[in-house]
Order: structure tokens, then sequence, then C-alpha cells
């Protein structure tokens, strides 16, 4: 992939256009395959209509809209004609879409029609449904634009967990370097069918869409995530890699009689990044997928999709380890000013890291340090042979009793529970302890589990002050709009719980329950 100096160019010329790339499964009763040969054109198509509508270089463009084919072709398209490529969350509230289009400064938007209203209304809209899209279309070849060094290709903004969403700007040449080491890492990509259901507004879902227009390998892609239909999509077109985030994979190994009914042999690789992969769901997964290698991947929006790889010696990573750091990234865990710890905040340098918040000077500030290291907020460990282990976040991390809980390990040991399929533990104030764990626990299928047992589990496995004072059994987590546990809703119900007395007094010293 040596031409390549444009993000929108991912399409390799040389390789056969008529080979599919896509099955948009929009509509699974009708999919609709997409060549490679379709997206390369629709993409100098979307080019060649901006530049016709006196778009300059630097120019926003905004993505709002479900995955799907014409997504990738506007996102592709705009980054050929020099301008910068928005994906915007449609998961956000009606004003922070509005907040992150005008933060952003997006001067078009390409949305379909179930979300344009959500758009503000003195921003032009291209609607990707229907014939609009192909009527906006300046059909014919477009030379695309080759970027300066640094110059920025797409805004992709966080999640907004605790604030308002943070633009990063991302340059051409800092996500080529992620996509370039991916195909050198895997030279028979191009063989393998992916299935797609993270969305594109989300680092986990457009990374893995360009790894596989690059690779000229295929996908089957889901509008959103649904674990039904991605189960039937990954055994009506014969899918040999999965990839997503942890919750989706907890999610279709809950559809017992449905997994059981459909063949998934042709699953090679499941790829699980953005959250940590806990043991458990990977001797459950392993059980659905005999077939399947499953890899713990780890990255973030601001240093980019990949930082660990294989020993390099060789050795075999362990279960649930993110891996070795790959070549060419720098990073070291620090805790408490040591900078030569071996568990710690992990602070970060790669090539696709950015230049700083879009407009947040200070917020910039808080999370670069002074020699160019990305201050992650990942907690992480590391073992005898280098191997990384995720820990927990710092800003989730909490005290109770004078003790620092990470709710990533206590989950991490509930889900070792042979009746507990997920757990998510948040604290909640408490006037003696300062603030308590509150699990909220997901039994595995027909299984009968008590808030007692749970306890009493975490208790023989665990140490006590990290045992939930209160669990709730739950059908399912809520999740937010990158698929991830939604950590504040479950905060504002233990909140709620405790408000109202739905809490019990934990008084009685630090095994009370």
């Amino acid at each position: 992939m040596t031409y390549l100096d444009n993000l929108g160019d991912l399409l390799d010329p040389a390789k056969d256009p008529a080979k599919v790339a896509l099955i948009d499964l929009a509509d699974p009763a009708t999919p609709r395959e997409w060549t490679h040969g379709d997206i390369d054109r629709a993409a100098a198509g979307v080019a060649r209509a901006l530049v016709a509508r006196h778009h300059q270089r630097g120019d926003r463009i905004g993505i709002l809209a479900a995955n799907r084919g014409e997504y990738l072709a506007a996102y592709l398209g705009t980054m050929r004609a020099g301008l910068v490529s928005v994906p915007v969350s449609f998961k956000l509230p009606r004003e922070t879409v509005d907040y992150v289009m005008r933060d952003a400064g997006v001067r078009l938007v390409f949305a379909d029609a179930e979300r344009k209203n959500a758009c503000p209304s003195d921003i032009p809209i291209v609607e990707i449904d229907g014939g609009s899209f192909e009527r906006f279309l300046d059909p014919g070849p477009f030379e695309s634009v080759v970027p300066s060094a640094g110059e920025i290709a797409m805004f992709l903004y966080t999640s907004g967990s605790t604030g308002r969403p943070k633009g990063v700007p991302l340059s051409h040449e800092g996500q080529l370097w992620s996509i370039r080491y991916r195909l050198a890492a895997t030279p028979d990509l191009d063989r393998h069918r992916f299935m797609v259901a993270a969305p594109f507004y989300h680092m986990n879902g457009l990374a893995t869409a360009k790894t596989v227009l690059a690779a000229h390998a295929s996908m089957a892609l889901l509008p959103q995530f649904r674990a039904p239909a991605s189960i039937d999509a990954v055994a009506r077109h014969r899918c040999t890699w999965l990839s997503g985030v942890p919750t989706m994979l907890a999610l279709l190994v809950r559809e017992t009689e449905m997994l059981a009914k459909v063949d998934l042999g042709a699953v090679e690789r499941i790829g699980i990044g953005s959250a940590p992969l806990t043991q458990a769901l990977i001797d459950t997964a392993n059980a659905i997928f005999p077939n399947a290698s499953i890899a713990n991947g780890y990255g973030t929006t601001e240093a980019g999709p990949i930082v660990f790889g294989p020993h390099p010696l060789g050795a075999p990573r362990p279960d649930i380890a993110l891996g070795y750091p790959i070549e060419g990234i720098r990073l070291r865990l620090v805790k408490d000013g040591d900078r030569d710890v071996d568990e710690g905040e992990l602070e970060l340098w790669t090539p696709a890291l950015m230049q700083g918040y879009h407009r947040l000077p200070e917020k910039t500030a808080a999370v670069m340090t002074q020699d160019g290291y990305y201050r992650t907020g990942d907690v992480m460990r590391r073992d005898e042979q280098g191997f990384y282990y995720f820990v927990g976040r710092t800003d989730d991390m909490f005290v109770c009793s004078g003790e620092n809980i990470y709710p990533g390990e206590v989950e991490r040991m509930l889900e070792g529970h042979p009746l507990i399929q997920q757990a998510a533990v948040v604290p909640v104030a408490d006037p003696i302890r300062g603030q308590k764990p509150v699990a909220f626990v997901v039994p595995a299928p027909g299984a009968a589990l008590t808030p007692e047992a749970v306890k009493d589990f975490s208790l023989a496995h665990g140490p006590a002050y990290a045992h939930p004072r209160h669990v709730e059994i739950v059908s399912e987590l809520p999740l937010a709009g990158t698929a991830k546990i939604d950590r504040r809703l479950l905060m504002e119900r233990a909140a709620a719980l405790a408000g109202g007395d739905g809490l019990p007094p934990d008084v009685t010293g630090l095994a009370a329950r």
C-alpha cells in the first residue's frame, strides 16, 4: 500500500474492481452488494460533487447515518477532495449533535432519512437514502488531493461520558500508518469476510471497514448491532472474521436458541477491542466458535487503533492479555511520578497520535505530557514476559474505606462465576466509607442466580473491601452509543436506589452485606 498518501484512496486500483467489498444489510431480505469498483466510483463522484459545490480544502463535512455503503463512499470521497470527514454519533441527544457539528464547523452533512431532522437546520443536507445520493454524485474520475505533512483527514468525537464530546483531529499519515501495519501483520487478509456491526462514528467499526477496503477483502455490514441479525449475517454470508466490542460478543453468546440452529464453522478469528475482555467470555465464545481464535485488542481514538501485537520471540499470548508493544510506538507505565513500574497508567506515543483536542487547549494540556506522550487514563499491568493487561480506568477508580477499587477487576472476578454472564460495578456514595460498590449482574441463560450468591462468591474470590454491597440481577446492561456499557446510567440507577433507601446500610464491618 505504498502508493497511498490520501486516506480516501484505500482501494487498490491494481486489484480486481469486480470483487465484492461490501454486503449492505440495511434490508437483510434484499442485501445490496457493493464491489470495490462501486465504492471507488461513488467516492470519486462524492469528491467531484463537493468540489463542484465550491467547498474549500479543509472544510468539514459531517456524516450522520447508520452504517451503509453510501456512508463509506461519502467518508472516502470527502477526504479525496482535501476536505475533513466528521462522522457524528446518532446516539447523541439532538442538542449534542448540534454542538458537535458547530464545534467542528461542519459545512454540509450527509444524513439518512431517519436522522436528517437531528441536523442543525442551517447546515445543508445531502440525503444518502434512496436515489438522493446517486443524484448528488458527479460521476467521473477524480485525482485525489495530496495531503501536506500532518494534514487532518477526519475528526472523531469522544463519547462524552464525562461531559461534552471532544473533537479529535486525526491526520492522513497517522491513520494510514495503522492500516499499513495491519496489512503487513496479516498478509492473507484479502481472503477474509468480516462481519462489521460497530458504528462508523466509532474508531472500532471505522478502522475495521478501512482495513477491509485496503486489504481488498469483503464485509457483511449491518446498519446497527443487533445480536440476532449479527448471528444471521455471520451464518448466511459465511463470515470468517468477527470484530467489535466485548458487549457485542456477550450479547451474541446469550442467543443460545438461535446459535444452536446455525452453522458458525466458517469463523476463524474474533477481534475484540475498545473495552476489557474477560476470561469467562472468552471461554464461552470458544465453545460457540470452536474454529476461531480470539484476540483481545486495544486502541484509543486519540492515539490510534493499534498498540499491541504478538510477542517478538513467539511467546504465546495469554487469553486476556492485550499483547506486546508493536514496533514503532513508545509507551510507559506511570505511578506516583515513577515512569518505570509494572502497573500504572499507560502513557503512549504512536505515529497516529492526535496533535491535540479541537479548540480545547486546557483539556489537551491535561492529557499530553511535556515530552509528547498521551496520558490514556488506562491502568495496565505488565507481566514478566512483557505482555500488557488492562486493569481499569483512572476515572472509574473509586475509594472505599481508604482502598482503591477498579471496577474492571471486580467485574472480571464476578464473571468467573459459572452462572454470571456479565457484570458491571459502579460506586455509590456512603456516609461511612465514602463510596461503596454496587453490582449489576446478568445471569447466564437459564441460570437461577441470587444476589446473596453473588456476594458470597465475591467474598470468597476477592478482597472483602471490594465486594459489592448491593447486587441487582438484570436481564441486560444498558449500552451507550459505542456499544459499551453505559456506566453513567448505572451510576444514576445506583444513586436512585441509595436515595430511595433501596440499598442496605453498610456499617457492620468490611464484610458487611
